[in-house]
């Protein structure tokens, strides 16, 4: 289907419900303050978003080792800390709702380094903290950052980087938010960790910590993480927003409660969802967040009976191969994105924001559904041994990033009179997916096995292929 809803509101800055002519529209191209700046300082720029964005998931994954010790140092129970990790969670998911408005009415560069602020403070408060209720405060007050990091640091990459370049700026600096948690997260914990048993713990940054000295620096080591990314974030990052001139007016009047509370409201996010194509886009990101964490939250569980694993260390090693592979991914999306808008460029003329979803439809529908396949049957059947779902994984990483890098940069594209808001959007969902993978994959896996597990995920992978190539 042709995106010329989308197109419209690029050009006029509509809301949801305009109705626009069924006919194609060039895409304007705005030229941003921010793309003159030298290329050495953009740079600068992308490691610093994509380290905060590091910074503030390492410590979502890397506290779990440690979860006895804390339980047994505050007198609570594993469960009673597994209720504040899904606190966090919902923080981190929904703290856009309150960084976006506030970027619209002080500023882009000054909201973000508050957030910077605030998460310093809070993790070291989280690493002083001496009991239960000050420890939660403290770790849901950093995760109220969350995604403001992400969402901001996207937008502030689509204000520095020309389109033609953005895939790959974009592929970098989703190189944060994939390490975070893969060298972060353990596996879930077994009936082998106690408090003075840390033969399970998991070999992350986490695990080490834990297993060598105290988990209050797992926090110290976010407060210094984050303390960097605050110097450097003051140091280089600028205030170079492109808005449209209607926005721009808006900026101008004096702010009054009136305009504050409509900046608050959160239907500014969760209208937009009215368009198929942001829906859909946001749907098809949901959904390959939960083959993400299905595939992380489930390794231990399945590879510990089947290889008869009883080390932590020697399980835990498999989250490396997709690790590596996010990791390749991320980079190889990006400029597989890239290069499909040079291509319609030629092509055509002119690009539309979703031409670059045309890069990732071989990576949705054979790399990613093929290397799933291959690593949940080859384990169900107990057949090809350890080798064969460790590649499979390997591979299955490398599909999943470099399907995630067009959609990432279309968001960053669709409706840029309304870019920070679509951001925000598509990290909500996501979050709620992930959310949701987390908590019942384990549980579907001890019910129907491994194999018919990743096999029903595979036909909400099958969803996006169709869902990508209605949106390109």
């Amino acid at each position: 289907m042709e995106d010329t809803e989308k197109n419209a509101v690029e050009s006029t800055g509509s809301t949801p419900g305009t109705t626009t002519p069924n006919s194609l529209q060039k895409t304007p191209t705005h030229n941003s303050p921010g793309f003159s700046l030298p290329r050495w300082r953009k740079y600068i720029i992308l490691f610093i978003v994509s380290w905060m964005t590091l910074a503030v998931t390492f410590s979502s994954t890397a506290l779990l080792p440690a979860t006895p010790e804390i339980a047994t140092e505050f007198n609570t129970t594993s469960e009673i800390l597994n209720i504040t990790n899904a606190g966090v969670l919902l923080a981190m998911g929904f703290s856009t709702l309150l960084w976006g408005p506030l970027t619209i009415l002080i500023g882009r560069r000054v909201s973000y380094n508050i957030a910077v602020a605030v998460l310093v403070t809070a993790s070291g408060l989280t690493a002083g903290s001496r009991s239960m209720g000050w420890f939660t405060a403290c770790r849901i007050l950093g995760g109220f950052t969350g995604t403001s990091f992400m969402v901001s640091g996207q937008t502030v990459l689509a204000d520095i980087f020309e389109p033609e370049v953005r895939g790959t700026a974009v592929g970098l600096f989703m190189l944060g938010t994939v390490t975070g948690p893969a060298i972060g997260i353990p596996p879930p914990l077994t009936t082998c960790q106690t408090p003075t048993n840390k033969a399970g713990t998991a070999p992350c940054i986490g695990g080490i910590i834990v297993t060598f000295t105290s988990w209050r620096y797992i926090y110290w080591l976010q407060t210094a993480m984050a303390g960097l990314g605050m110097v450097l974030s003051l140091m280089f990052v600028p205030e170079v927003q492109q808005e449209p001139s209607t926005e721009k007016e808006q900026k101008k009047k004096q702010i009054t409660l009136r305009y504050a509370l409509k900046v608050f409201n959160p239907l500014r996010v969760f209208r937009l969802w009215l368009y198929p194509n942001i829906f859909l886009s946001f749907l098809t990101c949901g959904l390959l967040s939960t083959y993400l964490y299905a595939l992380l939250s489930s390794a231990r569980t399945i590879f510990n009976p089947r290889f008869n694993l009883t080390s932590a260390l020697v399980s835990g090693l498999f989250y490396l191969a997709p690790g590596s592979g996010f990791l390749i991914g991320s980079v190889l999306g990006g400029r597989l994105s890239d290069r499909a808008v040079h291509k319609y460029i030629a092509r055509r003329g002119f690009r539309l924001p979703q031409d670059r979803l045309n890069s990732g439809l071989v990576m949705l529908s054979l790399v990613l559904p093929g290397a799933t396949l291959i690593y949940a049957w080859t384990l169900d059947q107990e057949v090809g041994g350890m080798p064969v779902p460790i590649i499979a994984g390997f591979v299955g990483g490398v599909g999943l990033m470099g399907s995630f890098n067009g959609l990432n940069t279309y968001a960053a594209e669709a409706l840029p009179a309304h870019r920070a808001e679509v951001i925000a959007g598509k990290y909500i969902v996501q979050y709620i997916f992930s959310a949701g993978a987390s908590a019942l994959v384990v549980p579907l896996v001890e019910k129907i096995g491994v194999g018919w597990t990743f096999t029903i995920c595979m036909h909400p992978v099958s969803f996006s292929v169709l869902a990508v190539v209605g949106l390109s």
